[in-house]
């Protein structure tokens, strides 16, 4: 059935296509409407031979079977927007001509718009009625309110101010239906809208603010992320489509076992076979670019976290920075094109930019531009997919590309555990920006894959659900018994000492840090950055090293020796090889290594104390600390806001080199350790040779002890 081609004025040829050839209807040409008599029709002007000769051109249509509109309905789930080849070889395999299998795929994604449009219109007609809801409580409350001293019916001008609080609020309720209104009645026509953002957004889309005191986002043309055009309206339709087409291949390729997954190089994750996925799957986003490299992984756990807490820390963009501090750099939601059902995340599209971080000095970042879908599957069972989406956009260029990769979410029924399946798929280019020390452990797929991400979740999630409860193992304080609060406050400190940390150890372009080029060299990086009022930093110009090396030991062998404070004399150049003894620990995970420790050392007993992070799971560890003011910590201790108490935390990340076998747990380790100090007290002084040099006499003393002590014990 071949639908009546008419010109298309406008260059939208969509706009001039039957709906009903979606299903096998039938379309009507001009002629369809000709009785066969045109002499009986005077109106029309024709004679008989003209009429003949008209009938003569007529076209006979006739319906799809079902045959061919299951194979159609099939290759469109896979790939809505076949190129010319494609449709030529579905024409021939379906006997059809190739404007028909054209204007198939253009009448099925007209209709798919229309059924778009007719979910945002129940969606704000929801809203709608909501607001209006709202509207008429908080108006019956103002009616009815009454003087809480007297009881009786408070005049206007004596207005309390709850009652003040109401009417604010009440005038907002109404600009937002009127505003709903409007976007209501705009998706009612027959043209696709253009999806604008409603009001209030459940989602932030403010910058990532990681307590530097300022916003990393502020101005984005100093941003690797580069500035870039806001995605055109009429694409907006087509990326939400293309964001269903991810979804649907994440719930299928999540699911499938083997052949589609192989044990991955470490012997434990799994691997995608490609050419498996090929024969499976269609290229959504086409063919590979030159020079990328395709990764993929997928792992799955049991999280002690609900799936809404999860779905939330994904969707919401500073939680997801804060959750994954280790991997996430710089985040930004851009824009909603879709926002959940009844203020949930169900159902909710919004484009993203992130940089991907490897906690070393000598890895380049991984930059991404996508679309991110939640949505509820039924049955206690959650799906949130990334898709790239930098194609619709001109001269950008990204050096990382997502396709379909997320996670599903099972809740297993017991109100704080759920099973993640996390699938990580990407392409990479990363010619000429990783180091040859790292070249084995990023081929691996170790450094961000999936097993990456989830193991981070999980051991997050131990933390949140032990370091806030009430009652957790905790060694007796030997200088003051701490409270609940004070607890709180010495967790809420020992997180924004990782998120310094993990800022100055990275290759990342972010803002904060300015890099001495003169002073960097191969094996050390050297950055500064001046501290004028921001809270938590001391006031003055700010030094930052960082460095990596390989030692011949698995990680958590490394991690077992930096936590011991029998060994702390063998590397921690700030003691001066005074003893250090710990006073205290809040274990963070169901392995007790997992602590916040505090220690005092014998060369620091009346000043200081040092706050120290120890967190360790199966593809990477960090040993961080940071010496603290004593005075400030009796302040911390009895659960005044840690906020304001400076610190400049250094340490250690340490990573598995990608060398290990299956089934053997040899293979090296990757250490990446970092300094921070302060150079000079006063912002406005100038960086001296001798500051830097001590900085980098710092960093590779520690790096020389580290080295020859597990040469010694190893010879």
């Amino acid at each position: 059935m071949v639908p009546v081609e008419r010109n298309n004025t406008n260059g939208d040829e969509e706009t001039n296509v039957n709906n009903n050839n979606v299903n096998g209807g039938m379309n009507l040409g001009d002629g369809d409407l000709d009785n066969g008599n045109t002499s009986e029709n005077p109106e029309n002007g024709l004679g008989n031979d003209q009429g003949r000769r008209r009938s003569s051109k007529r076209k006979r249509y006739h319906r799809h079977s079902q045959h061919q509109i299951q194979e159609m309905e099939s290759f469109f789930k896979e790939c809505p927007h076949p190129d010319d080849k494609q449709r030529k070889e579905l024409s021939r395999q379906l006997g059809l001509e190739h404007l028909q299998i054209k204007f198939w795929f253009q009448n099925k994604r007209t209709q798919n718009k229309n059924q778009l449009e007719r979910h945002e219109n129940n969606q704000l007609r929801s809203e709608n009625d909501r607001l209006r809801a709202d509207n008429q409580r908080y108006r019956e409350a103002i009616l009815n309110s009454s003087c809480p001293s007297c009881g009786k019916q408070t005049a206007l001008c004596e207005m309390s101010f709850e009652e003040h609080h109401l009417r604010l609020e009440n005038a907002k309720l109404s600009e937002d239906i009127h505003h709903l209104a409007g976007l209501a009645a705009n998706v009612t026509g027959n043209q696709v809208t253009s999806y604008p953002a409603l009001s209030p957004p459940p989602v932030p889309t403010q910058a990532v603010d990681f307590g530097m005191g300022r916003e990393v986002f502020a101005n984005m043309d100093n941003l690797s992320i580069r500035s870039f055009a806001v995605v055109n309206n009429a694409d907006k339709p087509v990326i939400i489509e293309l964001a269903l087409v991810a979804m649907d291949e994440l719930l299928k390729v999540s699911q499938i076992g083997d052949p589609l997954w192989k044990v991955g190089a470490d012997g434990t994750s799994l691997a995608l076979d490609f050419n498996e996925y090929n024969r499976a799957f269609c290229n959504g986003l086409g063919p590979v670019p030159d020079g990328f490299r395709l990764e993929a992984s997928k792992e799955t756990a049991v999280v002690f976290m609900n799936p809404t807490d999860i779905v939330g820390r994904l969707m919401n963009v500073n939680q997801w920075s804060t959750t994954f501090a280790g991997i996430v750099g710089k985040a930004m939601t851009h824009e909603a094109l879709l926002f959940g059902v009844n203020g949930s995340y169900d159902g909710t599209f919004q484009l993203m930019t992130a940089e991907y971080k490897v906690l070393s000095p000598l890895v380049s970042t991984r930059e991404s531009y996508f679309i991110r879908h939640s949505k509820h599957q039924g049955d206690g069972l959650w799906a949130v997919v990334d898709v790239s989406i930098d194609h619709f956009v001109q001269n950008v260029e990204f050096n990382c590309r997502r396709r379909p990769s997320g996670c599903l979410i099972q809740d297993l029924g017991n109100g704080f555990a759920s099973r993640v399946t996390w699938l990580e798929h990407v392409e990479v280019d990363d010619r000429g920006k990783v180091n040859s020390m790292f070249k084995q452990y990023m081929s691996s797929g170790q450094a961000l894959g999936a097993k990456r991400w989830l193991a981070t979740l999980d051991r997050v999630a131990q933390r949140l659900a032990l370091a806030t409860a009430s009652i957790t193992p905790m060694e007796r304080i030997e200088l003051t018994q701490i409270s609940i609060q004070g607890k709180k406050s010495l967790v809420k400190l020992s997180d924004r000492m990782m998120k310094y940390f993990f800022s100055g150890v990275t290759a990342s372009n972010e803002d904060v840090w300015c890099t001495l080029t003169n002073y960097t060299t191969e094996s050390v990086k050297v950055m500064t950055r001046k501290s004028l009022s921001d809270p938590g930093l001391p006031p003055g110009v700010i030094l930052c090293a960082a460095t990596s090396f390989w030692v011949p030991v698995p990680h958590q062998v490394i991690f077992d020796f930096l936590i011991d404070e029998k060994n702390r004399a063998h590397w921690d150049v700030l003691t001066h090889g005074a003893v250090s003894h710990k006073v205290s620990q809040i274990v963070t995970g169901k392995d007790s290594k997992n602590c916040i420790a505090l220690y005092r050392s014998l060369a620091h007993q009346r000043k200081m104390m040092m706050v120290q992070e120890n967190a360790t799971d199966a593809t990477a560890s960090y040993v961080i600390y940071a010496p603290v003011d004593i005075s400030e910590m009796d302040r911390v201790f009895s659960g005044s806001d840690s906020s304001f108490t400076p610190i400049l935390p250094s340490g250690f990340v340490v990573l598995p080199d990608g060398m290990a076998q299956p089934g053997n747990e040899g293979g090296g380790s990757l250490v990446n350790v970092s300094f921070q100090i302060l150079a000079e007290s006063s912002p406005a002084s100038l960086l001296t040779v001798s500051s830097v040099a001590t900085i980098e006499n710092l960093i590779l003393s520690t790096v020389q002890r580290i080295q020859a002590y597990f040469h010694f014990h190893n010879a």
